[in-house]
């Protein structure tokens, strides 16, 4: 398949590992690649902010677009009745991951998504189109808990970095996937679920938010 990524050469090595050198791969800093869509089966664009124009992804009807909805959700861009349009989480780490987590304009979209997954040979689960999406506001919680628990002198990053991983099994400590993911990721992250819930849970900790500021 031909892949076109919007977005980084580090997120285009993501992707690369995700799905496998059986596809072409190609990458763009910016939608200046809206040229290069007619010849794609799939693009991911890492590139989505609020207020983008994302009108012109409708006339290229053959290509799937995966669009990086982690900060604003697909109903947030206006997006319900494009079919050939699917939200995933783009910040490092939550592209290759065993399961592909994934949103839909609408439930009915389905068979789009089976059939495009099929195709990039991974498994996938539907979550609801609310930004964080599931695993990625779980684990940007945790980041969250870690810092406070530093901030209150409970343990060192390092213990809790050691601890994570040994006792739940985590790939990386919470220290660890800020540093992958960036501070700067997390407290967006948080920010933009705090925004759509306004629950106390997801405020963030002072020390991040320090961090975050001088990173």
């Amino acid at each position: 398949m031909e892949i076109l990524i919007i977005g980084s050469n580090a997120e285009l090595e993501e992707v690369r590992q995700k799905f496998g050198p059986a596809n072409t791969y190609r990458v763009s800093v910016s939608r200046e690649a809206e040229k290069l869509l007619a010849t794609c089966d799939v693009v991911f664009d890492f590139t989505i902010e609020e207020n983008v124009q994302l009108s012109f992804y409708h006339d290229y009807s053959s290509s799937i677009v995966f669009l990086n909805t982690t900060f604003i959700s697909l109903s947030q861009l206006g997006i319900s009745h494009s079919k050939n349009i699917i939200g995933f989480c783009g910040l490092a780490t939550f592209v290759n991951r065993e399961i592909f987590e994934v949103s839909l304009p609408q439930e009915n979209h389905v068979a789009t998504l089976r059939k495009i997954c099929g195709e990039l040979k991974t498994d996938y689960r539907v979550v609801a189109d609310r930004v964080g999406f599931v695993t990625p506001r779980v684990i940007c919680m945790i980041i969250n808990e870690a810092y406070c628990t530093v901030q209150e002198g409970t343990a060192t990053r390092e213990d809790i970095d050691k601890a994570m991983k040994l006792g739940t099994n985590y790939p990386f400590g919470p220290f660890e996937w800020a540093q992958r993911i960036g501070v700067k990721n997390v407290c967006k992250l948080l920010e933009a679920v705090y925004n759509d819930t306004h629950d106390q849970r997801y405020r963030i900790c002072s020390m991040l938010m320090d961090e975050s500021r001088t990173g």
